[in-house]
């Protein structure tokens, strides 16, 4: 008796344990995620943030030609709220004129001066001629009293009237040449009073120009429309205290709301994937609920650094289709755009990848009981999955994870990356994956 309840407490000891090694088995299994190889349409997307912002807008400009008077920036006093709706001749800013008015000073003074120099200069050319032409009176009356002398002189000696015949000859040659000295002193005096005057008249609507100007420190709106703030060159928008640059003397906008599109920024690794034409799936961070479709008009040639950012960026432009009343200029919008559409083809979670000395791509799959180090050939990505051109088939199962135990286990490797693999394709990839040299195993 005692020695069947022996046996009978041995068996049970076996059972148990054998139980608590298969549960504890079974426990460490289930601890693994699997996932199977799922084949269908593959979406090569591209995730950006962007603003919204009207494709056609009219700007609204400050003075236009300061950069003729050396002032290069200007400071905004006073502005109208965003968002405010204006009709055209409504104000909208006002700039700081005090340097503009230095200037103003100065070229009221500069013209004032012109002016009287001009005056003068009059003056002075009135009397030169009248000198001049009192000398030509003086020396016709010199030639007719010669003359009367040398008829009177017939009756004297010889000497005597070529004497008085030499003294009219140059009484007349003086006369003559004072006669051209006057064209020529009267010619010199016109071109004179004429570069006066126009200098003076330069000066004149210089002047008139600014005293435009000066109305343009205030702004006023060129249409109906929403005031939308401008940027600055540090990409935030123009308030009272900023400056604007009189390269861009534009304060703010007036957006039409009817073509809304989304500006948005693209990195220099995903840029070469995006093309004017592809479509766009966009969100609004002010109304989730709401899906819009647009589709990319512009992507920048060349690429720019944001502020606050060291990654290079370019900027990628999209129009959104039809218009929406509740859309604003600068709302938030999460741009989802199409670059690729891939059809019928075997794809992976990206966690499921693996990588050896950055020269073989794997998995871990199910073969029957046993699971196994797999190669595969990766094709196109996006920000959750991964194309599989090779190494696995439909439905495989595959590991989200490392399983227990298999981290130094040797690698399956493919036929057709031979060749392929960033280092030699040989003994290499064979040594690191812990296989012989012989051929490879096709799991396909």
């Amino acid at each position: 008796m005692d020695k069947k309840i022996l046996i009978a407490g041995g068996i049970a000891a076996a059972v148990l344990a054998a139980g608590f090694l298969f549960f504890r088995k079974s426990a460490q299994h289930g601890a693994d995620v699997i996932v199977n190889v799922k084949q269908g349409t593959f979406r090569i997307e591209i995730e950006t943030t962007g603003e919204l912002e009207a494709k056609n807008s009219v700007k609204i400009l400050g003075p236009t030609r300061l950069r003729d008077f050396n002032i290069w920036n200007i400071t905004v006093q006073d502005i109208i709220e965003e968002g405010t709706v204006l009709k055209k001749g409504d104000w909208v800013a006002t700039l700081d004129r005090s340097e503009f008015q230095k200037r103003f000073g100065e070229k009221q003074i500069e013209l004032e001066k012109a002016n009287s120099q001009y005056v003068q200069q009059q003056l002075d050319t009135a009397l030169t001629l009248q000198q001049a032409r009192d000398e030509l009176v003086n020396l016709r009356y010199d030639r007719e009293e010669r003359q009367i002398v040398l008829n009177q002189s017939k009756y004297e000696p010889p000497a005597t009237i070529k004497q008085n015949e030499i003294s009219l000859d140059k009484a007349e040659r003086a006369y003559i040449q004072a006669q051209e000295n006057y064209k020529i002193k009267r010619q010199q005096s016109v071109e004179k009073m004429r570069q006066m005057g126009a200098e003076m008249r330069k000066l004149q609507n210089e002047f008139n120009d600014m005293m435009t100007m000066m109305q343009a420190f205030e702004v006023i709106a060129p249409e109906d429309g929403m005031v939308i703030y401008e940027k600055g060159w540090d990409g935030k928008p123009i308030r009272a205290g900023s400056q604007i640059n009189m390269w861009e003397p534009s304060v703010a906008k007036l957006p039409d709301l009817s073509t809304m599109m989304s500006k948005t920024y693209v990195n220099e690794v995903d840029v070469r994937k995006v093309k004017a034409g592809q479509p766009v799936e966009i969100g609004l961070d002010a109304y989730p609920d709401k899906r819009l479709r647009g589709t990319v008009t512009r992507v920048a040639n060349v690429g720019e650094q944001r502020p606050n950012s060291d990654a290079r960026v370019f900027e990628v432009n999209v129009e959104i289709d039809g218009s929406d009343p509740a859309l604003r200029p600068a709302m938030t919008t999460s741009n989802r755009i199409v670059a690729h559409v891939l059809d019928s083809v075997l794809y992976i979670p990206l966690e499921c990848l693996h990588s050896q000395a950055d020269t073989i791509t794997f998995v871990f799959t199910r073969d029957g009981m046993r699971t196994v180090k797999q190669e595969v050939m990766i094709g196109a990505t996006n920000s959750n999955d991964a194309v599989v051109l090779s190494g696995l088939a439909r439905n495989a199962p595959v590991f989200l994870s490392v399983p227990t135990g298999m981290e130094e286990e040797s690698i399956t490797l493919l036929k057709e990356m031979e060749g392929k693999r960033r280092r030699n394709p040989g003994t290499l990839d064979r040594r690191q994956a812990g296989v012989p040299s012989g051929p490879s195993t096709d799991r396909q």
